[in-house]
């Protein structure tokens, strides 16, 4: 790529961490806080300490660790305060507690071996030791949330470039089919199709923009007779079906159009750090449940292509998120590859020199062993958030 080329590139990739910085900030301000909603214990788990004299009963407490709670008793004459220390550094704290008056304080704590006041400040101090837990572990595992900033970039990334390579590409089958050359018009068609479905997944999160580009003919009360039909599929109709090439430069327009304005919108969406994988993991299991049994592309009968580009897709997400997941859950990250890999090799058995077979070539069984191998691989990867504290 020449200098002139690579300083936009850059430049964009630059604004996109920005924006991805941002998106992931306010998400971690979300996460955290809600994190610290929840996992309190009820009062029948709560760890009392009677603070009476010089001393604190019991004067060493181990406990696990995560989110823990105690109750203060002050059986003492003064009013008092309990903290827990790590070195001279604060961890947490209850003030003037009075004669007579309990507290509650709860704390998130990790594991390590602090110290407790009890009482007035000059009095000996107890022990608190905090052992691993099955949170703790979780805890650590966990990728921190500006660990997303880098895949997040990327994906808008990709986005930007890819709706703009829609837009070309269907510029380019427009052109055609204004210019009355069907033949062409064909030959462009394919390319224009598997642009979106390259950032479909993302895509159908406007259902405005989906419907009209990508909407099938069933899903009208006319069928293809329906006013309301249009969008790729339209195009196809005519092109390789029995439509009227009539329609197509109106058809053709209004598809521009749309994927124009689908160009603006993701060029403004900030999305949030659990996104890619949810839309990804949803699109798959869509088309698991859909598209592979009756097929999208009855017309051109091109199924096989765009099934193969909407999992490349989604192996691009998977690949952004795999160094997180990798250390979060590897054995997911392994069940993940593999069920990915399954899903490809199933496919590059269908290809032949000159692109993939017919997909009217693929009988009942074919089909069904297809869809079942994609919902495996859905059922996967919306997992996949939940392991790096997403979920």
């Amino acid at each position: 790529m020449s200098g002139a080329m690579s300083l936009p590139r850059r430049g964009m990739r630059l604004a996109l961490v920005g924006s991805a910085l941002l998106v992931v900030a306010a998400g971690a301000a979300f996460y955290y806080a809600s994190v610290a909603t929840r996992g309190h214990l009820t009062a029948a788990d709560e760890l009392t300490v009677t603070i009476a004299g010089k001393a604190c009963d019991p004067n060493e407490l181990t406990v696990p660790a995560g989110r823990r709670t105690f109750r203060i008793v002050n059986q003492s004459d003064r009013a008092v305060e309990w903290e827990i220390l790590d070195g001279v550094m604060v961890v947490a704290e209850r003030e003037n507690i009075a004669p007579g008056i309990s507290q509650t304080l709860t704390a998130k704590l990790v594991p390590g071996r602090y110290e407790i006041t009890c009482g007035l400040l000059s009095n000996p101090r107890g022990t608190l030791t905090v052992g691993e837990s099955a949170e703790s572990a979780a805890e650590a595992a966990r990728p921190p949330m500006t660990s997303f900033i880098g895949p997040l970039a990327e994906y808008q990334l990709n986005l930007v470039l890819g709706a703009d390579a829609l837009v070309e590409a269907t510029r380019n089958l427009a052109d055609a089919v204004k210019a009355g050359d069907l033949d062409r018009a064909r030959q462009l068609y394919l390319p224009a199709r598997i642009a979106y479905a390259r950032i479909e997944p993302t895509a159908a999160r406007f259902g405005d923009l989906a419907t009209a580009i990508d909407g099938q003919a069933d899903y009208f009360e006319k069928r293809e007779q329906d006013p309301g039909f249009n969008g790729f599929h339209r195009l196809e109709h005519a092109l390789f079906g029995d439509g009227d090439p009539a329609t197509l430069a109106p058809t053709a327009n209004a598809l521009l159009a749309d994927v124009t304005e689908l160009q603006v919108r993701l060029a403004k969406l900030q999305p949030a750090p659990e996104l890619p994988l949810e839309m990804t993991s949803a699109l798959l299991a869509s088309v698991a449940q859909g598209r592979v049994q009756h097929g999208a592309d009855r017309y051109a009968l091109s199924d096989l292509p765009v099934l193969a580009t909407e999992v490349e897709s989604g192996s691009k997400v998977v690949e952004l998120f795999r160094p997180l997941l990798s250390k979060a859950n590897p054995a997911l990250m392994a069940e993940v590859s593999d069920r990915l890999a399954a899903v490809q090799t199933t496919l590059a058995g269908y290809r032949q020199q000159d692109g993939y077979v017919a997909y009217d070539k693929l009988d009942e069984s074919a089909r069904a062993a297809l869809a079942r191998q994609i919902q495996d691989l859905a059922d996967s990867v919306a997992r996949m958030n939940a392991a790096l504290g997403l979920g």
